[in-house]
C-alpha cells in the first residue's frame, strides 16, 4: 500500500505557485483546501496544480455564513446544507478540476440524530449524482463532533465515508480515547482519508508534536491511524492518503500580548509529514 501525503491550503496563504512549488520540494502528492471564490484566482490555483504536478482534495463546508463558512449556522436546515453541497459541486464543476475526491464539513453538532442522518444519507446521493466520491470529517460542531455521536450516525448509514480527524475528539472526551474499541472497529474500517492533526485532552491541536511533553499524545494518534491502515489493507486498497492539517486561527499556540507563534506551521506540517511517511514504512514492514 502506498502513502500519499498532502499539504493542506489553510494557513499557506494566496500565493498559489509557490505553496505548490514548496509542497513538491518537501514531497508532498498533493493540496488540500476549498477551491478559491473567485474565478481568476481559481484559475491561478489550478494552474499551480498543473505546474508541479500535484493532485487535489477538494474541501467543501456546509451551512456556514458569508463571513464564517466553515462554522455552521445555528438554524441552518438540512436543505441549506445540501444547498450549499450542491453549490460546492458544481462550483468544482466549473472550474475543469477533477479532485480525488471531496471531503466535506457538513451537519451540525445541535441536531437531533434523525436529521444528521437525513443529511448525510440525501448528501452520498447527491454526491453520487454528480459524479463525486465524497467523505465526512469528524470535526467539532458538525454532526461528526464526537465519537458516540459519529458511532450512532455510522451504524444506520453503513456506507457513509470518513475524513477522520481525532484531533477533535480528544477535546470533546477530554481525553485521549484508546478505549473506545467500539467506535474505532466502527469508524477504521470507513476511513476514506486522515488529518493527522495531534490534538489533547484540552485542545485540537499541540505547540508542537515534535515536544517530548506531548509524546503520549502523538503515540495514541498514531495508533489510532495504524488501525486505519489496518482496515484498508484489510480491504485491498492499494493507497491511504494523509493531510498533517495544523493551522493557525486559534490552534497554532502564540505568546499572550505580543501573538508571537510558539513554532514555524509550515514547519510544523513538513516535521509531522515526514514522521507520518517514517511511521508508515515501519508499519508496512510489520
Amino acid at each position: 500500500m502506498e502513502l500519499r501525503m498532502y499539504r493542506p491550503l489553510w494557513g499557506a496563504g494566496g500565493d498559489y505557485a509557490a505553496i505548490a512549488a514548496g509542497a513538491r520540494a518537501a514531497g508532498f502528492d498533493g493540496l488540500e483546501g476549498g477551491l478559491p471564490g473567485d474565478a481568476r484566482v481559481a484559475g491561478a490555483f489550478a494552474a499551480a496544480l498543473a505546474a508541479e504536478r500535484l493532485e487535489w482534495i477538494a474541501e467543501i463546508c456546509t451551512g456556514g455564513s458569508s463571513s464564517a463558512w466553515w462554522i455552521p449556522r445555528r438554524r441552518a436546515s438540512v436543505a441549506d446544507h445540501l444547498r450549499d453541497l450542491g453549490d460546492g459541486f458544481h462550483r468544482i464543476r466549473a472550474s475543469g478540476l477533477e479532485p480525488r475526491f471531496v471531503n466535506c464539513m457538513g451537519g451540525l453538532d445541535a441536531w437531533p440524530l434523525a436529521a444528521s442522518v437525513e443529511f448525510f444519507g440525501r448528501a452520498m446521493e447527491l454526491a453520487a449524482g454528480e459524479g463525486f466520491t465524497i467523505s465526512f470529517e469528524t470535526h467539532r460542531a458538525r454532526s461528526l463532533f464526537s465519537p458516540w455521536a459519529t458511532l450512532a450516525i455510522v451504524e444506520a448509514l453503513p456506507a457513509l465515508r470518513l475524513t477522520c480527524d481525532f484531533s477533535h475528539w480528544c477535546v470533546v472526551a477530554e481525553r485521549l480515547i484508546d478505549e473506545e474499541t467500539e467506535v474505532f472497529a466502527a469508524v477504521c474500517p470507513r476511513a476514506v482519508h486522515i488529518q493527522c492533526r495531534v490534538g489533547y485532552a484540552q485542545g485540537p491541536q499541540v505547540p508542537h508534536p515534535a515536544a517530548p511533553e506531548y509524546a503520549e499524545a502523538l503515540a495514541a494518534h498514531q495508533r489510532w491511524w495504524a488501525q486505519i491502515w489496518d482496515a484498508r489493507r484489510a480491504r485491498g486498497e492499494t493507497v491511504t492518503t494523509m493531510t498533517p492539517e495544523f493551522g493557525p486561527d486559534g490552534y497554532l499556540h502564540c505568546a499572550p500580548f505580543t501573538g508571537e507563534p510558539a513554532a514555524d506551521l509550515w514547519e510544523i506540517q513538513r516535521w509531522m509529514a515526514d514522521t507520518e511517511r517514517a511511521h508508515f514504512a515501519e508499519w508496512l514492514a510489520l
